[in-house]
């Protein structure tokens, strides 16, 4: 789990998804399930460390209808996705 305090949501976020030490495809599927039970509009934070998940999520959302309005990535290389569902 990235605990670096740059990563951290300042608030908690109402969805969040923790796929750090995951490798491709496994983030995106996880996060197609949860957003699937979310409702148009919500956001959904991803924490990953995947090197291949800036390019995944760029097409997941492009396919899927959602919005990435924020990508972040810290001097270790974790990755800070904001979906918001379409």
């Amino acid at each position: 789990m990235i605990t670096d305090d740059d990563m951290a949501p300042k608030t908690p976020p109402e969805h969040l998804l923790d796929a750090t030490g995951l490798k491709c495809p496994l983030p995106v599927l996880k996060a197609r399930r949860r957003i699937s039970g979310m409702v148009s509009g919500e956001q959904l934070v991803v924490l990953a460390d995947d090197p291949a998940a800036p390019l995944d999520f760029a097409h997941f959302c492009e396919v899927g209808g959602h919005q990435l309005v924020e990508q972040t990535e810290n001097e270790k290389g974790h990755l800070r996705f904001v979906i918001v569902k379409a």
